[in-house]
């Protein structure tokens, strides 16, 4: 009789750590159920701000693009100056060699 009785109180403190155990998860679980709404209604208090700032970015960019494209007509316009200046060069040195052909003795003359 006395077994019986100690099976039946194991099983009696079993069952209750098992409720308790039970118990302590629906809590922990409700627990995360609300932190995560709380999380939840905090970004969506954000989402305005984050708006602005990706609304930011993209008119960011448009002018970097703008900028980007302004300096590639720079550069082109640099390139063909160089290309001009490349030219008045050589159309200098051409005068200037057909004029040390007409006068070989003229440069040291007029220096």
């Amino acid at each position: 009789m006395k077994v019986i009785v100690w099976i039946i109180v194991i099983v009696v403190i079993l069952a209750i750590i098992a409720a308790v155990v039970v118990t302590l998860n629906r809590r922990r679980q409700e627990q995360n159920r609300q932190r995560a709404a709380e999380l939840r209604t905090k970004a969506a208090a954000h989402e305005p701000s984050v708006d602005v700032a990706r609304q930011e970015a993209a008119e960011a960019e448009a002018r970097a693009e703008i900028a980007r494209a302004e300096a590639e007509r720079a550069e082109q316009r640099a390139t063909e100056a160089t290309h001009g200046l490349h030219q008045e060069e050589a159309r200098q040195e051409d005068v200037l060699r057909e004029a040390e052909q007409i006068d070989p003795e003229g440069r040291h003359r007029s220096s």
